[in-house]
């Protein structure tokens, strides 16, 4: 077994699409209308579904926000120096809400960015 995805909904499939994209680097890996349902699937993530774990962005055409409530946490990616990777997405339009830092009661550096519908979004740093 292996995770496949992780799905989250989102307000404006457009405005998500380009923060994954132009913001932290990932591909649209496909994309399906389901105009019976009246949702939009899209899955991004940083190569083929056959081999990474990406995200399914679910846009449900009826709905433009979501509360995000308090059981879900964040999503973590790996990157080589966060803060360095925290000035990128910055400079990408991207809003950095913990810079980069030793975790809290560790040593591992973190820091935290959030995407256009304020789901969180890790960066872990892995030298």
């Amino acid at each position: 077994m292996r995770i496949l995805h992780t799905m989250i909904r989102v307000g404006n499939l457009d405005r998500s699409i380009q923060f994954y994209t132009e913001v932290l680097g990932m591909q649209v890996l496909r994309r399906k209308d389901y105009p019976e349902g009246k949702f939009t699937l899209a899955f991004v993530g940083y190569g083929p579904e056959a081999e990474q774990t990406v995200i399914e962005l679910t846009h449900n055409w009826d709905t433009d926000h979501y509360d995000l409530g308090d059981g879900f946490g964040h999503i973590a990616l790996a990157v080589d120096d966060a803060a360095a990777a925290c000035e990128e997405i910055r400079q990408r339009g991207g809003r950095v809400v913990r810079e980069a830092g030793p975790m809290k009661h560790g040593t591992t550096v973190i820091a935290f960015v959030e995407d256009p519908d304020g789901y969180k979004i890790e960066l872990i740093e892995r030298k």
